[in-house]
């Protein structure tokens, strides 16, 4: 019976590979990028996994103006083989049992596993196993288990960075495809390029507005979604040791007074720090990258949003980047698809290693 499980599951991954060497023509899974289907019995929805799924995948974002969680979950228990093809067919889905529960789940589980990977989540060496594009494309799942409920709720919550790490990159990717698929200003990045030795993608409706020596804005005007973008730049930045929160946070606020203003003079955009405002550091190719998430108040009157900003260091020609993305949609409820948005974007940044101080 063993052998049969894992006949199949080799089986599928063979399916897979030649699928994507051939052209995959398989429809693309269903469903929301920020929701995913938690497949437990339901005699186990209130268990210590349960909760440690809820508490890792379903906590709350509270880098906007009103907590949102960080993706939607819903369990469903699988009570028939249509059941669980219609399950099959969604666009992220958590499998999650103890390894020996003798419920459809667990044998479900089970079935995913070799013989070897088995014994390592017996003995507690593996727990999480992810799998893109299994049965349907652009599909996310993840195999969840451990030997007891607690063994795996304890190993959910240990490694909470990772799982949504991983989670997250797959949605960026989603996104950076959506914001571009329809059409992009290409222009403005190859402007950016020749001109000034970088470049960041543009979607298709963003208009310049404020362009100078080493800033320039760009905006998307929406009545009921105002969003806009800024880049700043420096040369011959040989040192970092003065990059930190702090520094990212003050030339930012510096930076937006002078060239985001509200109506009048005396309004301009700054951060709002009575809100969580946080920033995390992380590698993309040669650039060192921070990535600062918050809240924005528009100083001397009632505006407010989110933002997502990227500083960048380039070590091999010695430049600092800023790029900001900012959002003014009082009416529109669920801010995060956005600001994952504003993330993906920023993360097309390139640099120019040639580049010597001169344009075209």
């Amino acid at each position: 019976m063993k052998s049969n499980r894992l006949f199949n599951f080799v089986l599928l991954a063979a399916i897979g590979i030649l699928l994507g060497c051939n052209g995959d023509y398989r429809p693309y899974a269903q469903g929301n990028t920020r929701e995913f289907v938690v497949v437990m019995d339901s005699t186990e929805w209130e268990s210590e996994t349960a909760n440690a799924i809820r508490e890792t995948f379903g906590k709350s974002v509270f880098t906007l103006p009103n907590p949102e969680s960080y993706y939607n979950l819903t369990f469903m228990p699988i009570r028939s083989r249509d059941q669980l093809e219609r399950i099959r067919r969604t666009k992220n889905i958590i499998f999650a049992s103890p390894i020996d529960a003798e419920n459809n789940v667990g044998r479900q589980v089970r079935a995913f596993l070799d013989d070897g990977v088995e014994q390592r989540v017996r003995s507690g060496e593996s727990f999480a196993f992810p799998i893109e594009d299994q049965w349907f494309k652009d599909q996310y799942a993840l195999i969840l288990s451990s030997s007891s409920d607690s063994a795996l709720a304890e190993k959910i919550r240990n490694s909470e960075s990772a799982l949504l790490t991983n989670a997250l990159n797959k949605e960026l990717v989603r996104w950076n495809y959506f914001v571009y698929e329809k059409k992009e200003q290409t222009q403005y990045t190859d402007s950016l390029w020749q001109d000034h030795g970088f470049s960041v993608r543009f979607q298709h409706d963003y208009i310049k507005s404020v362009d100078t020596t080493d800033f320039q804005t760009y905006r998307r005007y929406l009545p009921e979604n105002d969003r806009w973008m800024w880049i700043w730049w420096k040369d011959g930045v040989n040192d970092i040791s003065f990059l930190d929160n702090d520094w990212i946070n003050q030339t930012r606020d510096s930076l937006m007074q002078q060239y985001i203003k509200g109506s009048t003079e005396d309004m301009y955009v700054s951060t709002e720090y009575r809100r969580p405002v946080t920033t995390t550091t992380f590698q993309k190719g040669r650039y060192l990258g921070y990535e600062t998430l918050g809240t924005w108040q528009m100083i001397n009157g009632a505006m407010g949003g989110p933002f997502v900003n990227f500083t960048y260091y380039d070590p091999a020609t010695n430049r600092l980047f800023m790029i900001e993305y900012t959002q003014f949609a009082p009416a529109v409820r669920q801010k995060l698809p956005f600001v994952r948005q504003f993330r993906a974007m920023g993360r097309t940044f390139e640099s120019d290693s040639s580049w010597t101080g001169t344009g075209s």
